[in-house]
């Protein structure tokens, strides 16, 4: 999705962004994207590591069955 943009499509987009927000409120607007993509990321990996969880449980289980 972000592989299409390139330099020019970036600096244009953060010339808006300053155009738009202003100087002041920019780098409070990169600290938030920032920390709710920490979150997400936080989020993700701890949902996918109780699904993984579940599924470990779930393949021990079907294994003791054989037995």
């Amino acid at each position: 999705m972000l592989t299409n943009i390139g330099i020019p499509g970036l600096v244009l987009i953060l010339l808006l962004a300053l155009i738009i927000f202003g100087p002041k409120k920019l780098p409070e607007l990169g600290k938030a994207t920032g920390q709710t993509i920490r979150e997400f990321k936080k989020s993700t990996k701890e949902l996918t590591g109780d699904v993984i969880e579940e599924f470990d449980d779930i393949k021990k289980e079907v294994t003791d069955l054989k037995k």
